[in-house]
């Protein structure tokens, strides 16, 4: 079947859009001679495309009524059986909604993606499902991923179980919730400037944000490919670590990987953390809007570590505080310029890409008044970027982005881990319903200065939770390693979680 040719209109506003003058007779004259290019494009609509096999037989599913989903924690319920044995046999996991699972519907928050049925699995899938997993459905995601709130998807905000009508954390906000409620065993996170690590922290789980590119994104939406990551997520460290090790190493289909192998995350539990070096950055506490309850909380989470034998000094990171400064640039370009004019993926990207993805995205164009006021801002900004300044930003933010790493190793060379607040702040209200605009996205954002720089870096780093408020809302230290470290910070993890009830600090 021969794809549809240009017609002398549409090639003239390709003409005038890309700056040309042409007279009819001219544009006709292209016209002509652009014919056998798309007989090439041709061939290419006939021959079958390359991706993954899909192997373990499953049923759509439905979407749980409300009564069934309290929280709005589920997207869509489906169970997928994997192999009858293996690491995660027995384990119940839940499936962030901007994960590919063939078959299964997926909205990534998104009213503009509703009705999209991929027809691959993620690779991450076919890891849990080749491992013994239950895949039991999808979780609520945020608007494509752009909040650390819960408040955006418009399948309708996530409640935190742990105090109905506060925040369960964005974007991975599902994922949290129905840890928590024990629903599943582990679930799927996502992670662009804290999205997996927030909702870790305001419900009181454990998300490890891996090294840039040690689990493949192939399969996920992307939204900026230097700076997506996905990851494990679950209530105990033991857990974290065993699904890491399933979840870890390369594809072959993801560009962002440099072949690091997975290593056996789960030996270096139950080693303690005597001898360990662990650095507290000065610059993660006290922020404008840090709650003095959660620097108190995290640095006697500090002072715990020492009396476990771990050597703790305080140091100094001036960078640090300008660390989302480098990151706002490259994620407000980079999404609109990959994931909304890209429709998804771009161009210049060597992996797997999902045709059928690309063209449900699209249509985002035909709906853009549905988008959610924090996509809007954020399309809106990143535009302004590229059109008034060129990308000239996000290009300086890339080269500043290996000083800030340099600034992190430099630490780190001396020191096996990082500490600091996750968040300064704990669980917010969600939004009501008439609540100022404003508000919107104070509560999208304000909670990223600790844990989006990793992002631009790349540094593993972890969300743990280390007691309870006040108002009985969880508090989360963070620690961050070593690119490809992962082990040291299960390591440490394990030792303060075994070491204590956490619910009771």
């Amino acid at each position: 079947m021969a794809i549809n040719r240009p017609t002398h209109q549409q090639l003239a506003d390709i003409v005038a859009s890309l700056g040309m003058n042409m007279d009819d007779a001219e544009i006709g004259f292209y016209l002509e001679n652009m014919q056998g290019v798309f007989d090439r494009y041709d061939i290419i609509d006939q021959m079958p495309d390359d991706i993954p096999q899909v192997r373990y037989p499953r049923t759509p599913g439905y979407r749980p009524q409300p009564k069934d989903n309290p929280n709005n924690a589920w997207y869509w319920k489906s169970e997928i059986k994997g192999a009858e044995s293996g690491k995660l046999a027995g384990k119940t996991v839940a499936i962030k909604d901007n994960v590919m699972v063939a078959g299964v519907p997926m909205m990534n928050g998104a009213a503009t993606l509703e009705g999209f049925v991929p027809d691959v699995d993620a690779t991450i899938v076919t890891r849990i499902l080749d491992a013994g997993g239950t895949i039991s459905g999808k979780s609520t995601s945020e608007h494509f991923c752009l909040s650390g709130g819960s408040h955006t998807s418009d399948p309708g905000p996530v409640h935190n179980p742990r105090k109905h009508g506060y925040s369960a954390g964005g974007s991975s906000s599902g994922s949290a919730a129905l840890l928590v409620t024990e629903e599943v065993d582990l679930a799927i996170g996502g992670d662009q400037g804290g999205s997996i690590r927030i909702p870790a922290a305001y419900c009181g789980v454990y998300g490890m944000k891996p090294t840039f590119g040690l689990v493949p994104y192939s399969g996920v939406m992307p939204i900026e490919m230097t700076i997506d990551h996905t990851g494990p997520m679950s209530r105990s460290v033991e857990d974290n670590a065993l699904f890491l090790e399933v979840l870890a190493g390369p594809d072959g289909l993801d560009p962002r990987q440099d072949n690091s192998p997975a290593q056996e995350y789960t030996a270096a539990l139950g080693r303690g953390v005597k001898g360990l070096r662990i650095a507290v950055v000065k610059e993660g506490f006290g922020h404008e809007n840090s709650e003095p309850e959660v620097d108190e909380k995290v640095r006697a989470a500090a002072k715990h570590f020492e009396s476990l034998g771990a050597t703790v000094t305080e140091v100094s990171i001036p960078i640090h505080t300008h660390g989302i400064a480098i990151w706002t640039p490259i994620i407000l370009e980079g999404l609109q310029w990959q994931m909304m004019q890209g429709n998804g993926y771009g161009m210049n990207y060597k992996g797997l890409y999902s045709t059928t993805l690309i063209d449900a995205h699209a249509n985002w164009r035909y709906r853009a008044d549905d988008l959610s006021d924090t996509l809007k801002l954020s399309m809106f900004a990143g535009q302004y970027g590229i059109d008034a300044y060129r990308g000239r930003f996000y290009a300086k933010c890339q080269n500043l982005s290996r000083v800030l790493r340099k600034a992190y190793d430099d630490v780190l060379a001396g020191h096996d881990l990082l500490l600091m607040p996750t968040l300064p702040m704990t669980a917010t209200k969600l939004p009501a319903a008439g609540d100022p605009r404003e508000d919107v996205f104070a509560r999208a954002w304000e909670m990223m200065g600790n844990t989006a720089p990793f992002n631009v870096t790349g540094h593993p780093s972890m969300a743990i939770p280390c007691g309870l408020s006040k108002d009985a809302l969880p508090i989360s230290v963070m620690l961050t390693g070593k690119h490809l470290d992962e082990s040291v910070i299960y390591q440490a993890a394990h030792a303060f979680e075994q070491s204590h009830d956490w619910t009771k600090i």
